[in-house]
C-alpha cells in the first residue's frame, strides 16, 4: 500500500473528486458560464488598468473597494454584510468551518454537489430530503427532516442546480421560519431569476445569501459573496483566510464589475436565448424540458447517453446528469451564443430524426 493510502483519512479516499471533462476545440455548454467574452473596445483599458497593479504586495485584506463595486453592482443596502470568498466554495467551505465537529448540513436532492462534499470535508453530517418529481420541495418531508436531524446549516440553492427551477417562496419562508439553523440561499443564478430573497436578510437573522460572479461573466475570476446581517458577517469573517482575494482577481473586478450595461444587456441576450432554446427543445418528440430560472435547461431525453457521447462527437460539451440518482435521462445545457444553441440544437434534431 502506497504512503498516501496509509496517511490518508478513509473518508476522504472513497470521495470522487470533482470532475471537470476535458474541453479544448468544443462548443463549452457544460458548466454555466456566461459565453461572453470581454469586449474588444475594453480590452486595451483593462490591461491599462492592470499595469497599476502592485503584485510585489499582499493584497488588500479586506478588499473594501471590491465589495463596494459588488455593493453597486447589486443594489446591497449599506445596512448588510458582506463577506467575499474565493468563489462560492470557499464561502460554503468556510460556513461548514463554522460548525462543531458532528453537526448536520441539511440540503434538498437533487443539488449542488458541494455541500455533500464539503460536509464531508469537514467532519459534518450530510443529510439530504429529496425532491418531488417535479423538482419541487416537499414541505412536510422537508419540515420533518429538520425536526429530526435538527441541522446546523440548511443550503438551498434558489434557482436551483441542476434544475434550473425556483422554488415557491412561501415554503421557503416557512423553512426559514422553522429552525434556528442558519439557511444559506444561494442565489448563484440571481441574474437570470424572477426573485430574490437580498431584502429579506432584515427580515430574518438566521438567513444568509450567496452571490457568484461566475454566471455573468467572470468564472475566471473566482469570486463569490455572502451577504448577511453585519454581526453574522464579522463573525464569519474570523474564519476567511487571510488576503483570500488576489490582487489580479480584486483589480479585475473592480474594472470589469464597473461595466454594469454591458452585464446587464448580456443577461437579457441570456434569457431570451434561455427562451428560444427551451421551445426549440420542446418539439421534439420525446424530450420534457423543465422550466429555468437559471442559465440552463434541464431536459429528459431518450438514449440520453448516446445523446451526450453524439453531441461530444460533434464537439459540443453538455453535462451528462443521465446516471445521477434522481435525474435519470437527464441532461444539463447551459444557455450560449445564438450560433452556440443553434449548433445545439441542430445536433439534438438530428439525432432523434428530425
Amino acid at each position: 500500500m502506497s504512503f498516501i493510502n496509509n496517511w490518508l483519512r478513509s473518508d476522504i479516499q472513497a470521495i470522487n473528486a470533482y470532475h471537470v471533462p476535458p474541453s479544448e476545440n468544443m462548443v463549452k455548454l457544460d458548466a454555466m458560464e456566461s459565453p461572453f467574452p470581454l469586449a474588444e473596445d475594453l480590452i486595451g483599458q483593462y490591461l491599462a488598468y492592470l499595469a497599476d497593479a502592485d503584485l510585489n504586495r499582499y493584497p488588500n485584506p479586506n478588499a473594501l473597494e471590491l465589495q463596494q463595486s459588488l455593493r453597486e453592482l447589486m443594489n446591497i443596502p449599506d445596512a448588510f454584510g458582506v463577506l467575499l470568498g474565493n468563489g462560492s466554495d470557499e464561502l460554503i467551505q468556510l460556513l461548514a468551518l463554522a460548525c462543531e465537529a458532528g453537526d448536520t448540513i441539511l440540503s434538498v436532492e437533487p443539488s449542488f454537489v458541494m455541500y455533500d462534499m464539503i460536509s464531508k470535508f469537514t467532519h459534518l453530517n450530510y443529510q439530504g430530503v429529496d425532491l418531488t418529481d417535479e423538482f419541487e420541495i416537499d414541505l412536510p418531508v422537508m419540515l420533518s427532516a429538520i425536526a429530526t436531524h435538527q441541522p446546523k446549516l440548511i443550503f438551498i440553492a434558489y434557482p436551483n442546480n441542476p434544475t434550473g427551477n425556483s422554488f415557491d417562496r412561501a415554503t421557503i419562508e416557512k423553512i426559514i421560519t422553522s429552525t434556528t439553523a442558519m439557511v444559506v440561499l444561494d442565489e448563484a443564478y440571481y441574474a437570470y431569476a424572477d426573485d430574490s430573497f437580498l431584502a429579506d436578510i432584515a427580515k430574518y437573522p438566521n438567513l444568509v445569501l450567496l452571490r457568484t460572479i461566475s454566471k455573468i461573466g467572470f468564472a475566471g475570476l473566482r469570486l463569490g459573496l455572502l451577504i448577511g446581517a453585519q454581526d453574522t458577517v464579522e463573525q464569519l469573517d474570523k474564519l476567511r483566510l487571510p488576503y483570500n482575494i488576489n490582487t489580479l482577481t480584486q483589480v479585475s473586478a473592480n474594472f470589469l464589475l464597473s461595466e454594469r450595461a454591458d452585464i446587464d444587456a448580456n443577461a437579457k441576450i441570456i434569457l431570451q436565448q434561455r427562451s428560444k432554446l427551451s421551445s426549440a427543445l420542446k418539439t421534439i418528440d420525446g424530450l420534457k424540458v423543465y422550466p429555468s430560472q437559471a442559465n440552463f435547461l434541464l431536459f429528459k431525453a431518450p438514449k440520453a447517453n448516446q445523446l451526450f457521447e453524439n453531441l461530444k462527437q460533434n464537439g459540443v460539451l453538455i453535462k451528462n446528469l443521465a446516471n445521477t440518482p434522481k435525474l435519470t435521462d437527464c441532461l444539463r445545457v447551459t444557455i450560449g451564443t445564438s450560433k452556440e444553441n443553434q449548433q445545439f440544437i441542430n445536433i439534438v434534431e438530428q439525432f432523434y430524426g428530425q
